[in-house]
């Protein structure tokens, strides 16, 4: 039970905020909810008292991305989501999780520019971004509105692929 419910619940929380993201563009925070209230409450039934510290640890942990939400480079719905999974699957694992989800995310936006012909064009942008917030001492939204080939895309693809990957033992 306890190898099944930490491994396998977290595709499932991953797999139905995919689902929700890429219909709606948004994580219901219902599901997040019920997700953490249903990872505390295994969490205490599997490790007793120590199960609130791990439950903590892990829902703690991911938010240091707010940094990243911050200049508009991560949805607040993406964050929550980490932190429902840190809070089943612990603050180490969590942690792969998140860099894992990076690794694929940039993998599928090298594709994306390879495939839109954007490249050059993204890469000469985000340095003009990083020029212009050093300048003006001001963070601004990464993200522009008037863009021809879409710029970003929904990261809970890349974080439902972290997970399995997670569920299916590669770490």
């Amino acid at each position: 039970m306890q190898y099944a419910f930490f491994h396998l619940f977290p595709v499932a929380v991953a797999g139905t905020a995919m689902i929700m993201d890429i219909r709606t563009a948004k994580v219901d925070n219902g599901w997040i909810i019920f997700s953490m209230s249903v990872g505390l409450f295994v969490c205490i039934w599997q490790k007793n008292i120590t199960g609130i510290g791990f439950f903590i640890m892990g829902s703690v942990m991911p938010l240091f991305l707010m940094i990243l939400f911050a200049f508009g480079m991560i949805g607040a719905g993406d964050i929550k989501l980490f932190c429902a999974l840190g809070g089943i699957m612990g603050c180490e694992s969590i942690i792969k999780c998140i860099f894992i989800s990076f690794l694929t995310g940039a993998g599928i936006s090298a594709a994306l520019l390879i495939f839109n012909h954007n490249f050059c064009e993204r890469i000469l942008y985000f340095i003009e971004y990083v020029k212009c917030t050093v300048s003006t001492g001001k963070i601004s939204s990464y993200r522009r509105k008037s863009i021809a080939a879409p710029e970003n895309f929904h990261f809970t693809i890349p974080v439902f692929i972290s997970v399995l990957l997670y569920a299916g033992g590669i770490y």
